[in-house]
């Protein structure tokens, strides 16, 4: 049996979000549906990076889930694990002013995500 390699995404992530990510608090992060991350799977690798610093946090993806907007994604997957420290109605206002209303019409995406400390 032949092993393949996971595969490694590089996203960017805001300060706030990185340290909730870093910290276990956040287990869903959204993204909206952009063709680079149309291949995005379970297995897969993401290497969180603060934009311009070389601060890097690796996860593994646990399951990446489809929905149809930001709202949707929100309860289907409970506040809580996207933005612990926001209320439901602060991190859909916060996402929308991250992605306009032509991007979230792409689709958006619930990225279930396990903490990897770096090798």
């Amino acid at each position: 049996m032949t092993e393949t390699a996971a595969r490694v995404h590089d996203l960017n992530l805001y300060r706030q979000y990185f340290d909730l990510v870093a910290s276990g608090r956040k287990t869903i992060e959204v993204r909206v549906k952009h063709p680079h991350l149309s291949d995005l799977a379970a297995g897969d690798i993401i290497r969180f990076r603060i934009k311009n610093t070389d601060e890097v946090y690796t996860v593994l993806v646990k399951r990446v889930t489809e929905y149809a907007d930001f709202e949707a994604l929100l309860d289907g997957e409970g506040p809580a694990n996207v933005n612990p420290t926001a209320t439901r109605d602060e991190q859909l206002t916060n996402i929308r002013s991250i992605y306009g209303p032509e991007k979230e019409a792409l689709g958006a995406l619930a990225i279930q995500i396990e903490r990897r400390p770096a090798p």
